[in-house]
């Protein structure tokens, strides 16, 4: 399969427990990207950031580094995501990449290491609402189950089977 031409030649995928150095980052990428919820005093990035420095349970939280180390994006595994929806568990959330790397897979590597993780705790599926990563999620051959409004933005709720983790390639 050929390499789309942007794409780094080596992304590795790692607990962002490893790297309490991107923490700071981060947090200016998540206000970046969801000012709506953390800069109107709502929500609390460096916050969520830390909850998601752990090496198992959830929160967890992975983030994408290139060859030379440099910080590519972030995804968590997180028990809960939308209130109306608690019975489901857990959720792919909290994706986002850097925005000069957009477009290069590394959105679908880092959900690929969610979807591991996910299995590797013995979760049966995964769960994802979106309003922008429909395309994402179809490819990786996710599900839609539901669509709804929350705060105002349609979103569309999506579902992965997970194989158990005994039975995945290089466990």
């Amino acid at each position: 399969m050929p390499q789309h031409a942007h794409k780094p030649s080596s992304v590795r995928i790692e607990a962002l427990a490893h790297h309490p150095e991107a923490l700071p980052t981060l947090a200016a990428w998540f206000e970046a990207e969801w000012p709506g919820w953390y800069c109107s005093g709502r929500g609390d990035a460096a916050a969520d950031l830390q909850g998601f420095a752990r090496l198992d349970g959830l929160p967890l939280g992975l983030i994408a580094l290139d060859e030379q180390g440099r910080l590519l994006g972030i995804a968590a595994l997180k028990a809960e995501s939308i209130a109306s929806h608690g019975h489901l568990s857990p959720w792919a959330a909290a994706g986002c990449v850097d925005p000069a790397r957009r477009g290069q897979g590394i959105g679908l590597q880092l959900l690929r290491g969610l979807e591991a993780r996910a299995a590797a705790q013995g979760f049966e599926h995964l769960y994802c609402a979106t309003g922008s990563a429909d395309s994402l999620l179809r490819r990786a051959g996710w599900q839609a189950i539901e669509h709804i409004a929350h705060e105002g933005q349609a979103l569309t709720i999506y579902r992965k089977p997970l194989r158990p983790a005994e039975t995945m390639p290089g466990s």
